[in-house]
């Protein structure tokens, strides 16, 4: 079960049917594990799957009393956060054909961490899974700008945050975590 354009009762209408949710942040080409770990949590705790995509491309203008969130784009090339949300889909629903798990996609705009937390908070989600940062120098110049989303989630709201490695761990003698 996929989200396409919705409308706001729609949205509300599933948020009903997706309370208590595991809520999985994705990108594209992501490490697998990480949603293999969301659905195994899912599976366990009897509740429906939630695979979020933050195209942070585009920011919030406003939002309505009902929660339906009207945005805007930063840059006018639109379509790269609407591709990405597309691969991000496909990748969910390859990896999760064959299961009986239910499960839906979102797309969510702007800050990551803050987008997130918004829709755990609508959901009353159970626990959020997110994968560590990639290993190199542009990321570590991004979370220094704006953080980890990791980390802001765990400090900014009350529910669990699963945070899954992205990549093989680094070395205990290797004395740089980011060698770019």
């Amino acid at each position: 079960m996929t989200d396409q354009a919705s409308s706001p009762s729609d949205e509300l209408a599933q948020n009903a049917e997706l309370q208590k949710a595991v809520i999985v942040g994705m990108q594209p080409d992501q490490a697998g594990h990480v949603l293999d770990e969301a659905v195994r949590y899912a599976k366990l705790l009897g509740v429906p799957l939630v695979v979020a995509h933050v195209d942070v491309t585009r920011f919030v203008t406003y939002e309505d009393p009902d929660g339906y969130v009207h945005s805007a784009p930063i840059d006018l090339n639109i379509e790269a956060g609407a591709a990405e949300f597309e691969a991000v889909q496909a990748a969910a629903a390859t990896a999760l054909k064959g299961t009986d798990l239910k499960w839906t996609a979102r797309q969510l705009v702007g800050d990551p961490a803050l987008a997130i937390k918004q829709l755990a908070n609508k959901l009353d989600a159970q626990l959020i899974v997110v994968g560590t940062r990639k290993r190199g120098l542009g990321e570590s110049i991004r979370e220094f700008f704006t953080g980890s989303v990791a980390a802001r989630l765990a400090h900014r709201q009350h529910r669990s945050v699963l945070v899954v490695p992205l990549e093989d761990a680094v070395p205990d003698d290797q004395p740089e975590i980011w060698t770019e």
